[in-house]
């Protein structure tokens, strides 16, 4: 696993061995940031169930102000920290070892605003979808112009509307899928 584009072009990442992480393939973050290009320099982005923390670290590479990586488990966390004293980021990267909810609710009353929010629970974890999506749609840690993208199985289907939060986009890619959604 590698960073695709930016000032960490072409550097590797660590990964954990096992199926308890699921790294977002380097194909699917290049259509992911395909998408989203101009709109990642200078922008806040919360990487929720981070596993490496390559989609983060990616933003980071091209331009990104600041990372939460957000990550219950303390051997993914510990990862997260390796790749991102491995590529000498000491600024603007923040891990947060902890369960999505209790990120999420911490996030917000410390009043953060994200520009970017990704997500991708593990497998069979179908529930986190609706709790982070639902939680997003009704926070403040989303403005008008935020994105929430959300990587799932192509067989799996995280819904349509969450309060305030739309999926207005969808791109298929071999067994994943990633929904895009926003505010409405």
């Amino acid at each position: 696993m590698r960073v695709i584009a930016g000032k960490f072009r072409s550097r590797q990442l660590r990964s954990l061995r096992g199926r308890d992480v699921r790294p977002t393939t380097d194909r699917l973050r290049e259509t992911l940031f395909n998408v989203l290009a101009p709109q990642v320099e200078d922008l806040v982005w919360l990487d929720l169930y981070a596993g490496t923390g390559a989609v983060g670290i990616e933003a980071l590479s091209r331009g990104a102000r600041m990372v939460y990586f957000v990550e219950s488990s303390r051997q993914a966390a510990a990862v997260i920290r390796q790749n991102l004293r491995s590529l000498a980021i000491e600024e603007g990267g923040e891990v947060l070892e902890r369960e999505a909810e209790q990120a999420l609710r911490l996030l917000d009353s410390q009043a953060v605003s994200c520009d970017v929010c990704f997500l991708d629970p593990p497998y069979g974890m179908e529930q986190a979808y609706a709790q982070a999506l639902g939680f997003l749609g009704q926070s403040r840690l989303l403005k008008s112009s935020s994105i929430v993208v959300a990587e799932h199985d192509k067989h799996f289907d995280p819904g349509a509307k969450f309060g305030a939060l739309e999926r207005y986009r969808e791109l298929r890619q071999g067994d994943a899928v990633l929904s895009f959604y926003n505010l409405r």
